[in-house]
């Protein structure tokens, strides 16, 4: 017999996230329907977010005192996070990876996009940290992880070594290819984009010339905002330019990148972006969720998509005299007001519930 489960409230809908007060049935793991009905509203139901750019192995050096220059602070092989990730003990490691999974998992994240440093080992080490979680990662590797990784993350074009061999192996295999680019100026975001990759990060200060080929190339590309101003690559709401970027046509996803300086919580992300971008709420929304569609299963609430959704209390608090439930998820709601996550990653397609 199958499993199924039900679900009513106001919802998300589709990829255009219409609000709807619906009755959802899920049966094991899949949304066969979605029916409209008239009842008394009491939680909200919103598509999991995917988290499109993280650095996950960060979290042993969370909020470490730390002052200096992107390069110095992040690049390989001798920026800072680098000397302190070759110096983190494995457990150690391992452990702080799993929090902030958890974390994200409790917060409304289904999946993810991690650029996982350490080689092979780096990689097995976040399977490790998975393991048994309900969340799904996807992980693009370097200096040799990206052979057992779903894809090769590439710190910047200028900065690799036998890179178009390496590019050349992943897509022989059927590999990601995903590159940082454009985050302090525009000098390596052509480079980039001449290896015709599946995701840029950041675009900080690409040109418009570049971001109308990511448009034609269709490269979707992930911001990652609070980043870009906690490391002083960005001081207005110009850089980058999301709003243009919108309206150009430009894929977007949203990521929260080093959990060294920034918490990979997708509300803060989103709220940051609509208040000081000045992005409409519901576009917001849909940048959080639309890596899933990119990457992964889409996240977004359909019949025949896996569920994975969240539910939001909207009794909770002051919550219930929202005029704007796509602003207040993106301004107010936080993990306190989550009850309940389903999630279905698992390939057996049974579902985690909790």
């Amino acid at each position: 017999m199958p499993e199924t489960y039900e679900y009513k409230g106001l919802a998300f809908i589709g990829e255009n996230l219409e609000e709807k007060n619906v009755r959802i049935v899920i049966e094991n793991g899949i949304i066969t329907s979605i029916e409209e009905i008239n009842s008394e509203i009491r939680q909200l139901i919103c598509p999991s977010f995917f988290n499109a750019h993280t650095h996950i192995g960060d979290t042993i050096a969370m909020d470490i005192q730390a002052k200096g220059t992107l390069r110095e602070l992040v690049a390989p092989p001798d920026g800072l996070k680098h000397r302190l990730l070759s110096a983190a003990p494995r457990d150690k490691l391992i452990a702080g990876m799993r929090r902030s999974v958890c974390q994200m998992e409790n917060s409304g994240t289904a999946a993810f996009a991690d650029f996982r440093e350490g080689g092979r080992d780096g990689v097995n080490s976040l399977n490790e940290a998975m393991r048994g979680l309900a969340s799904h990662a996807v992980i693009l590797g370097r200096n040799g992880g990206e052979e057992i990784a779903d894809g090769f993350g590439i710190s910047s074009a200028g900065e690799c070594i036998d890179i178009e061999e390496k590019v050349a192996n992943a897509r022989e295999n059927g590999k990601l290819v995903a590159f940082h680019a454009g985050e302090k100026d525009p000098d390596d975001v052509d480079e980039a984009l001449a290896y015709d990759p599946d995701l840029l990060v950041h675009c900080t200060h690409a040109t418009d010339t570049q971001l109308k080929m990511c448009v034609d190339m269709d490269i979707p590309i992930a911001v990652c905002p609070r980043s870009n101003w906690a490391l002083g690559v960005s001081k207005s709401a110009k850089y980058p330019p999301v709003k243009k970027m919108l309206e150009m046509g430009c894929t977007l996803l949203l990521g929260t990148d080093n959990v060294m300086f920034i918490q990979p919580d997708m509300f803060q992300e989103m709220s940051f972006t609509h208040q000081v971008y000045g992005i409409e709420p519901k576009e917001v929304l849909k940048m959080a969720i639309k890596g899933s569609s990119v990457f992964e299963r889409s996240h977004f609430i359909k019949e025949g998509h896996f569920a994975n959704f969240f539910i939001i209390d909207i009794m909770r608090g002051n919550v219930r005299y929202s005029y704007n439930f796509y602003k207040t998820t993106v301004n107010r709601v936080n993990e306190s007001y989550i009850k309940k996550t389903v999630l279905n990653y698992d390939l057996k397609n049974n579902m985690c519930i909790f």
